[in-house]
């Protein structure tokens, strides 16, 4: 098993992307193939290829960390809180350890991107880092000392899963979430949910990035509705900063990319945090897309092989 390597997979919804990244941070190989999307066997198997043809390409066995949009069970070893859910209840570890013939290491995906962003990211060498997804969902980690913590349930920074804090009076019940309950930070904080807020409200079928472009430019309608949404994304840090009290807040995920988000939030966040001043930083995430696959690799620290 090579030393040099390893190899990071980030598995989403619609796309399984792979890397070799070396003691340095430099990725050596990278390939992306679609997800066989509800179809748990062919995703086990393309997961697999995806490895072998990496590991073609960089000529060496290497460990393998795979980021999951869900956890694996201390319990009973299956995943599960997964938004793909043709995953929950599945061992997804233990095949692919069959498959490959070694030991592979699985963790949120969410968690792997504060794990890389803590490693050698935005936020490296600060203490405590709390990493966002904001996408197709919302999700959390937290690395501290760039070690993740996972947690005694494994569901350690599932903020997304947590009611809006402060609703107002229209924010209440909330919109009904896939976990089954109403008014999650997700249901208001995903991509879908910006775009359905602005349908709600203008009656306008928008994309999020269309939305957040035609705000800079101007437009009041698409400008009230991301005045809603930093609104409530700050409510939303602001109760993490609360528990956690993080160095810093590192987004990502689609939504990452609107810049009013760095400019606004921390100003409006201030009247939540129970403090007398907030240095926790909001930062934008240093490797983008890449993180999950970085942070996945880095869950074989560097002076650790299989």
């Amino acid at each position: 098993m090579s030393a040099r390597f390893r190899i990071g997979i980030d598995l989403g919804g619609t796309k399984i992307e792979g890397a070799a990244v070396d003691a340095s941070g430099s990725v050596h190989a990278r390939r992306r193939v679609a997800t066989p999307s509800h179809d748990y066997r062919a995703t086990v198997a393309a997961i697999v290829a995806l490895i072998a043809a990496i590991e073609q390409e960089i000529g060496v066995p290497a460990p393998v960390g795979v980021g999951i949009p869900g956890a694996v069970s201390p319990a009973t070893g299956l995943v599960k809180n997964a938004n793909s859910t043709w995953l929950i209840g599945r061992p997804l570890q233990r095949d692919l350890e069959t498959a490959l013939g070694r030991p592979a290491r699985l963790a949120n995906d969410a968690n792997c991107f504060a794990l890389s962003e803590a490693t050698d990211g935005a936020a490296a060498g600060m203490g405590t880092v709390f990493g966002v997804i904001l996408g197709t969902g919302v999700g959390g980690g937290v690395a501290i000392r760039a070690q993740l913590l996972a947690g005694a349930n494994a569901i350690a920074g599932e903020w997304g899963h947590n009611p809006l804090p402060w609703p107002a009076a229209d924010e209440m019940p909330g919109p009904r979430c896939y976990c089954g309950r109403q008014g999650c930070v997700e249901t208001f904080l995903s991509g879908p949910a910006l775009v359905a807020d602005h349908r709600r409200h203008t009656g306008r079928k928008m994309s999020a990035p269309q939305i957040a472009g035609a705000a800079e430019r101007g437009d009041p309608e698409c400008g009230a509705t991301l005045g809603r949404y930093t609104g409530r994304l700050a409510r939303g840090l602001a109760s993490v900063i609360n528990l956690l009290d993080p160095d810093a807040i590192v987004l990502g995920g689609g939504l990452s990319a609107i810049a009013a988000l760095y400019q606004d939030v921390p100003g409006l966040w201030a009247q939540y945090v129970f403090s007398d001043r907030v240095v926790t930083h909001l930062l934008r995430p240093a490797h983008g897309g890449s993180s999950g696959v970085r942070g996945a690799a880095w869950l074989w620290p560097l002076d650790e092989t299989s």
